[in-house]
């Protein structure tokens, strides 16, 4: 199949559109084994490993080539490979693989293969199931931007699940890092939001290709998280989200935060399965804990209990999962005290006005309107018709 590949001018061109560079055999053999094995395939993960991408593709799918039977180990190779060939046989075309390229061109993504500058390199601790490459639509030199925290919980969140995830989210990524997610309702929807609200950075992994929409009713979101962050998939365009694909997907998730959070999740939610994933490799989890009583906190609580978790209720403690102490504050905050508390009183997402700042603070309203018109000169509130923020890059509590 590379042959045919590689013989095809219009195919070519569309793998250095999507790639530029001179490794064009690795790029279409990347982006072939995306087409013909599923998320996390450790047998091709393994061959792509010993052999490189387009020889493990011609050895995958040469009937002549085996491996020789010399042993327990060799005979359990033999098996794998044998069965892994039945499975990427029936998807084994040149037309499958030269679809997924004009697809990913049509809506201008990009393919990210190992060695490249924005190929994160976090996701090479899965072994055997890391991507072989990934699609994304967007700023793919996120993937490789730190601190990188990821957030998930339940698709039927509660109100207070989201409320809380946009002020933690809100909070991070006013201060530089990364929110990755998976794009879905509840949970993953409000940290997305949060973030592009403070003009902060956000990834979103799918589970089907890049060009897929889904859920629908975030079509404007992850349309925004396209032109302002990054659309991630290890499917290739075209690929419909299934079940399996989206726990596949969880542990892309896991893998690429130096941290993950789990905000509201019930006792059997799928963010458990993150979860798992972020606590085999090895990563700092924390969960969010919620009320006793409450069904859709009872997975977070399980994680405290059962998978030493760490209980987070700020963007400082979230920030202590993975080393980063808040930074120390400035001499002016020291200084003047009434700076600090307006501070304090400001929110990330919402815009409050100068009345409900004095309430929060307990300040009277003319001290807030001459703190905050010094903190505007300097650059450290933003204020709007809908009230006053602290600007993105303003430390937070």
């Amino acid at each position: 199949m590379m042959e045919l590949l590689l013989d095809d001018a219009d195919t070519v061109a569309a793998a250095r559109r999507l790639h530029p560079g001179e490794a064009v055999a690795d790029c279409l053999a990347r982006a072939a084994w995306t087409v013909i094995a599923e998320p996390g395939d450790a047998v091709a993960g393994a061959l792509i490993d010993a052999l490189g991408a387009p020889e493990a593709l011609s050895f995958a799918l040469d009937d002549s080539a085996s491996v020789r039977s010399t042993g327990h180990v060799d005979a359990r190779a033999a098996r794998a490979l044998k069965e892994g060939r039945a499975r990427w046989r029936p998807r084994a075309t040149p037309k499958a693989v030269r679809d997924a390229l004009r697809a990913a061109v049509d809506v201008d993504a990009r393919l990210v293969v190992p060695g490249d500058p924005s190929w994160p390199e976090a996701l090479g601790d899965l072994g055997p199931h890391a991507p072989s490459a990934l699609w994304v639509r967007g700023r793919a030199e996120l993937l490789v931007h730190e601190p990188r925290v990821s957030m998930v919980g339940a698709r039927a969140a509660s109100g207070y699940g989201e409320h809380v995830a946009a002020e933690l989210a809100g909070d991070l990524a006013t201060t530089g890092a990364l929110i990755v997610s998976g794009g879905a309702y509840g949970i993953d929807g409000a940290v997305h939001r949060a973030a592009l609200g403070v003009r902060g950075a956000t990834v979103a992994f799918l589970a089907g290709g890049v060009d897929r929409v889904y859920p629908a009713g975030h079509h404007r979101l992850l349309q925004q998280i396209a032109e302002e962050g990054a659309l991630v998939s290890e499917p290739p365009c075209g690929t419909a989200p299934t079940k399996w694909r989206f726990l596949a997907r969880n542990r892309l998730i896991a893998a690429l935060g130096q941290a993950t959070v789990v905000v509201e999740a019930g006792w059997r939610s799928g963010s458990l399965n993150t979860a798992g994933h972020a606590a085999a490799l090895g990563r700092p989890l924390g969960a969010v804990p919620g009320p006793v009583t409450s069904a859709s906190s009872a997975g977070c609580h399980r994680l405290l209990r059962e998978y030493d978790a760490q209980c987070v209720t700020s963007a400082r403690e979230v920030r202590e999962l993975w080393g980063q102490a808040d930074a120390p504050p400035t001499g002016q905050d020291v200084a003047d005290p009434n700076r600090r508390r307006v501070l304090d009183a400001l929110g990330t997402r919402t815009r409050l006005s100068v009345e409900e700042i004095a309430r929060r603070s307990g300040m009277s309203p003319d001290r807030v309107r001459a703190v905050l018109g010094l903190m505007h000169l300097e650059g450290a509130v933003a204020v709007e018709d809908a009230g006053w923020s602290r600007s993105t890059g303003t430390p937070g509590r």
